[in-house]
């Protein structure tokens, strides 16, 4: 039993280390940037977008999106509300994101 606790405290210090350095490869990422440009925003866009958290969510978007379409195509084979709802709640979490 201890040793599960074990491995779960570990696994959850691997990812908040994870975590820990994805946000500092942004920041450095930032700060490249606004030095690189003077912080004009319109020429940070390309750098922001190519940040870890941003490329990162723009894959989580993709997938959520793919999922929609899956689940749009399947609607008439599979007559589903839960389906239906699941469809519609991964819309609406699409919509806020943007």
């Amino acid at each position: 039993m201890l040793g599960m606790a074990k491995e779960e405290l570990i696994g959850a210090l691997q990812k908040s280390v994870k975590d820990l350095q994805q946000g500092i490869d942004m920041h450095t990422c930032l700060i490249a940037a606004i030095l690189e440009n003077d912080g004009d925003e319109r020429n940070l866009k390309p750098f922001l977008d190519a940040c870890p958290s941003r490329s990162g969510e723009a894959r989580m978007k993709a997938a959520i999106q793919e999922a929609i379409e899956v689940l749009d195509e399947s609607r008439k084979a599979f007559k589903s509300k839960r389906l239906e709802t699941l469809r519609k709640r991964l819309t609406q979490v699409l919509v806020e994101a943007q």
